[in-house]
């Protein structure tokens, strides 16, 4: 570990109850603002909050970018790394009994910061016969743009299909699974349902789950905890580019017929809107919609035979580094210790790059220039040099009630500053104890 001096940390927000960060995209394109929602409490353990607000990094002016109505609750935002946008969840207004919040009954919305207080729907939702393409049949949950700014990626659950408990050869079961909002314009649906709405985005999923994974074999229960590779994707061996790709945790069973997490990417077409021949995007009411044609999922560790197999850690997304060539995630190193490490879009054996004597204690990302990964660990924030595996810590080991929350660890837009939390409060730590945040 390097000796340098700590950096300059400073808190920008104050008050009661909690603010939370997402673990990525928090900031402006300009890095002049950093967006959050607001809790009850400060470790934001229930999702209770009613506003999306920013604050000014070099003023500490808030500003209120949303305010939900109606008895929903909104949280978990981000911002457009192109424009002053902010996606973010929103529950259910006027809930009622069969349609309280829950992960299949959420929403993403959009506002731009020029023009606070006006939402529109990302995806759109369409409960009742005949299903559109384009449109979902539930919920969707932690909304990160893509680099360019343009697609909106997303982890979904079918609100069909939880009726159903287990999987037969007639019907799905709901798995979570990870889908992109594409702006092709507007989809338009029929309001033979209370729930139903339009959208400002075509939406399908991406990745391709089943209740009952064969033991040993590359089934997935579940996708989740996704991130985008690279700015622009990754180069195949053979030097073409694959534009758009998302890594995410895919739920296996081994051959043991023990469930553990291992590492996929799935390559996205450019043209979403082409049905395969497994089935219809939008999906039928027993069966949860299908990929466009040319998606590709594919696993990339196998880690079953380690002393501790699997993706392991605090809850955490797999992120890419900025030219796609390596994707980040946390395992158990043979002494339990849970380390970062990464891997080839293009599969191969997994690199450990922490060897840290305790163990990552958050998500993480990666900085602009892709030379370092910004993590919580030992009560403290760290950044490692991603090619020689040093870390440096940047803020004092701290008392457990100040530890650095393990939601997030971001980057700013500049690589200068990583933003993160304390106590239910927003703070920023420079890279530099010479430059000020």
């Amino acid at each position: 570990m390097s000796d340098a001096s700590f950096g300059v940390e400073t808190q920008l927000t104050s008050g009661p109850g909690g603010r939370i960060l997402t673990n990525f995209g928090v900031w402006s394109p300009n890095g002049k603002w950093i967006v959050y929602d607001t809790r009850s409490d400060p470790m934001g353990a229930v999702f209770d909050g009613k506003t999306i607000e920013m604050v000014q990094t070099e003023t500490g002016e808030v500003r209120t970018l949303y305010t939900a109505g109606n008895g929903a609750h909104c949280g978990v935002a981000t911002f457009s790394p192109a424009q002053e946008r902010v996606v973010f969840i929103l529950g259910p207004e006027h809930p009622a009994p069969d349609w309280e919040y829950s992960p299949a009954h959420r929403q993403g919305v959009l506002v731009d910061a020029a023009a606070p207080g006006i939402a529109r729907n990302l995806e759109a939702r369409d409960l009742t016969l005949p299903l559109t393409p384009g449109a979902l049949r539930g919920g969707t949950h932690v909304h990160v743009f893509a680099p360019e700014g343009d697609w909106v990626s997303f982890t979904y659950n079918d609100a069909l299909l939880t009726q159903f408990s287990e999987e037969t050869d007639t019907n799905d079961t709901d798995q979570r699974n990870i889908g992109v909002s594409v702006p092709l314009g507007p989809v338009r649906i029929g309001k033979d349902h209370p729930r139903n709405h339009n959208g400002d985005y075509f939406s399908v999923l991406m990745t391709r789950t089943t209740a009952r994974p064969r033991p040993g074999s590359d089934d997935i229960r579940q996708a989740l905890e996704e991130g985008w590779v690279g700015a622009q994707g990754y180069r195949h061996e053979e030097g073409t580019r694959q534009h758009r790709a998302i890594a995410f945790q895919g739920e296996v069973t081994g051959g043991d017929r023990k469930r553990l997490w291992e590492v996929f990417v799935v390559d996205l077409p450019e043209d979403v809107t082409l049905p395969s021949p497994d089935g219809p995007l939008e999906g039928t009411p027993t069966k949860r919609p299908v990929p466009p044609l040319g998606t590709k999922q594919r696993r990339l560790t196998r880690t079953e035979h380690r002393k501790y197999p699997g993706i392991q850690g605090p809850r955490h997304w797999l992120r890419s580094c900025p030219d796609g060539s390596h994707i980040a995630f946390l395992m158990r190193d043979d002494a339990g210790l849970a380390q970062l490490w990464t891997v080839s879009p293009l599969g191969g054996a997994p690199r450990q790059v922490t060897t840290d004597l305790w163990s990552v204690s958050s998500a993480f990302t990666w900085s602009p220039d892709g030379q370092r990964i910004a993590y919580a660990a030992d009560h403290s924030i760290f950044t490692v040099e991603a090619a020689s595996g040093i870390s440096q810590r940047l803020t004092p080991c701290s008392p457990d009630a100040d530890t650095p929350s393990p939601l997030a660890c971001v980057f700013s837009p500049d690589g200068s500053k990583i933003a993160f939390l304390r106590r239910g409060q927003i703070c920023v730590v420079s890279l530099s104890s010479n430059e000020s945040p």
